[in-house]
Order: structure tokens, then C-alpha cells, then sequence
């Protein structure tokens, strides 16, 4: 199995937390978005991934971009231990709360979105933050409303252990505290953030671990 990501990728990050929860060992290929005006743009990697984004995982046959396909897709080959709860009511929960974050809050601070701010609307770093946490905070504020509406308090976001929710928080704190977003007001999300740091599956993904880190 080979994982083309790169480490401060939110997306690339879910997947690395998924992998080491599952114990499943891959190969890794670092993609920098960066390095030589975007290795991501190469025409060997566009023929691999299309969009020109990351990750894509590479398994036998199979050629896949978009994380949350990957996750879903890892929790279907590599049950245990799951990443989504046994009754379809609480997998829909926790799809919902994952997808916020995934399609809502992370495509608006994606590296090629911010570039766009810069370059066509002339945005400099000050502008680039604001809109960042802007659409963060407003994401992360909803999230946190989720999780406090819950009728029990669980460690981590919708239970006692680690699940896709959580995979999909910790990227996003990650970037929350990059953009220097408040989360003062989001008791939950520290505490769940906090649990999930302790553990060795997430620690061990975070990005300044990661080999590629720069």
C-alpha cells in the first residue's frame, strides 16, 4: 500500500491518524505542495490524482483520492478497530459532525484557495488569516454546539473511544491553532482534542513527526 501525502496537509493528517488506529503499515511518498512550485502538479502525479491534490492512496488495484473515501474505505478493509459506531442513526451522526469539517471548513483553507486570495484579490498574510478564521471559527463554533447538545460527555467526541470524528477534529485544531483561531470558547473541542493527543495514534501523526516535515 502506498500513501502519497504531504505533512501539513489536513486531509493527509486524518489519514496518517486512521492508519496508526488501524495498525496498518504503508509506504509513504511525500508530495510537497510547495517545493518547485507544487510537486502536486507534476504531469506523474496529475496522471495519478487528477485533481492535483492530497493524498491518494495507492492498494493492488485500486487508485483513490479524497481522505474521507480512504477513511470509509479503510474502515471497511481494516474493521478493527472501528472508526464508525454499530447503529445507522449514530454512524449518520458522526458522519455529519466529520463532514462539516471535511466539507465545509477544510476546502476553504486549502492551500490553492488561499493562493487565489493572494494572487487574484490581493490579499496579504493579515487577509489570508482573517478568512481563515473566520470560516474555521464559524465551522469549529458548530461543532462545538454539536458536541455540547450531546445528552452524555464522552472523552472524545461520540463515545469513549476514537472514531472518524476525532480523526477529522485534530487536523482541524492543528489548523485552528495555525491561524491563530480562538477556541476559548470551545471547551469540548480542547477536551476532546486534548484526549486525543494522548494517545500515541494521533501524536505519532502529527505533522512536525512527520518525515517531510519542514
Amino acid at each position: 500500500m502506498r500513501f502519497h501525502g504531504y505533512f501539513r496537509s489536513s486531509s493527509s493528517y486524518r489519514c496518517r491518524i486512521a492508519f496508526n488506529l488501524k495498525r496498518v503499515d504503508y509506504e509513504f511518498v511525500s508530495v510537497h505542495l510547495l517545493k518547485d512550485g507544487g510537486e502536486q502538479k507534476s504531469s506523474g502525479y496529475r496522471d495519478l490524482n487528477p485533481q492535483m491534490l492530497v493524498p491518494t492512496l495507492e492498494s493492488g488495484d485500486l487508485t483513490i483520492g479524497q481522505s474521507m473515501a480512504m477513511l470509509e474505505w479503510l474502515d471497511e478493509t481494516y474493521p478493527d478497530p472501528p472508526l464508525l459506531p454499530a447503529s445507522a442513526d449514530d454512524r449518520a451522526r458522526v458522519r455529519a459532525f466529520a463532514d462539516i469539517i471535511a466539507c465545509d471548513i477544510h476546502p476553504l483553507q486549502n492551500l490553492r484557495v488561499l493562493a487565489y486570495l493572494r494572487e487574484n484579490y490581493g490579499e496579504d498574510q493579515d487577509g489570508v488569516e482573517r478568512w481563515c478564521q473566520r470560516w474555521i471559527g464559524d465551522g469549529l463554533a458548530a461543532c462545538e454546539a454539536i458536541l455540547a447538545k450531546r445528552n452524555t460527555q464522552s472523552t472524545f467526541c461520540f463515545g469513549e473511544t476514537p472514531g472518524l470524528a476525532d480523526v477529522c477534529l485534530v487536523p482541524q485544531v492543528f489548523s485552528a491553532h495555525r491561524f491563530n483561531v480562538d477556541l476559548s470558547a470551545m471547551p469540548r473541542i480542547r477536551a476532546v482534542h486534548e484526549a486525543c493527543e494522548a494517545l500515541p495514534a494521533f501524536a505519532e501523526a502529527h505533522p512536525s513527526k512527520q518525515p517531510d516535515a519542514a
